[in-house]
């Protein structure tokens, strides 16, 4: 009791004792980098955001506003999105992109899960030279196989409906199958095996057991798919240029940007009804879009 008694005045000098100069460099330091970092940060992210902020003004503008220096609409003109309704059959292209990106986003989900479980979780011979393949046709562009696909389309009387823009995604999309083969990896294969202990197939493992863990991977390929189908542009124009009934709004928005050119308002509010549904779909899913991509390729 007394060597507590005689050391405590001594540990409560100590902890009376101002910090030492190095601690407090060390620690000033340490909040200057973060403040660099974080002032990095913020002005990457205004460079970023300042066109969509400029495109989402000038389109809430009047048409003498959007030709003159101003920058914040006095007023807010919002009839322009009404205007462009009325002018262009919006609701129509809408439906045939939503179409478009709906379809190929269950093509690519159903025809790249089982192949990318097959190159990650079957052994079989010929494994390693099947997914080599696989990588090899993200290397080609498009503009080498677009005129063989095209004779090969319009012998079947596709060309002028989205037939060939949907079609070919429930046969497989490299980068899709590389991105759930890479994420497969990170699943234990343990679990797979006491499945197959009970007695369960491949096809029930797939559904039972991968499909369940890997849906923040799924998520991820899904929205990749969809935001890809919805700004497709060489696609549509390329199959579907000379049936208007049948445009996506990507094909529309450039038809549109040729007649109103002049009207920059009309133009960006065109472009703001083109960009917001993307966006609430991706805002929306972004959770499972992030952990995805941030989980894909840990294993290998």
């Amino acid at each position: 009791m007394a060597t507590v008694a005689e050391q405590t005045p001594t540990a409560v000098a100590a902890a009376a004792r101002p910090r030492s100069p190095r601690r407090r460099s060390a620690r000033g330091g340490g909040l200057l980098a973060v403040m660099v970092e974080h002032s990095v940060a913020v002005v990457l992210a205004i460079a970023f955001l300042a066109p969509f902020v400029i495109v989402v003004l000038t389109a809430m503008m009047t048409d003498r506003q959007a030709l003159s220096g101003n920058v914040w609409p006095h007023p807010f003109r919002w009839a322009n999105f009404g205007d462009v309704l009325a002018r262009n059959n919006i609701p129509r292209y809408a439906a045939n992109t939503f179409l478009y990106a709906g379809l190929s986003t269950v093509g690519v989900l159903l025809s790249s899960i089982p192949v990318a479980y097959a190159l990650s979780r079957i052994r079989w011979r010929g494994r390693g030279v099947a997914f080599v393949a696989v990588l090899a046709t993200m290397m080609l562009p498009v503009q080498v196989t677009v005129v063989p696909i095209y004779v090969m389309f319009a012998k079947l009387h596709w060309v002028g409906t989205l037939a060939p823009l949907i079609i070919p995604n429930f046969f497989g999309d490299a980068f899709s199958i590389f991105l759930l083969r890479q994420f497969f990896l990170t699943i234990p294969e343990e679990y797979a095996d006491a499945a197959r202990v009970d007695g369960a197939g491949e096809w029930r493992i797939l559904l039972s057991i991968v499909v369940p863990l890997a849906k923040p991977a799924i998520a991820a390929v899904g929205l990749f798919s969809f935001l890809y189908a919805w700004n497709d542009f060489f696609g549509p124009l390329l199959y579907l240029g000379e049936r208007q009934e049948n445009w996506t709004l990507s094909v529309a928005l450039s038809q549109f940007r040729g007649l109103y050119h002049v009207q920059w308002n009309l133009t960006m509010a065109a472009t703001v009804l083109f960009m917001l549904p993307a966006v609430l779909i991706f805002f929306a899913a972004q959770r499972s879009f992030v952990e995805g991509v941030t989980l894909t390729g840990v294993k290998g």
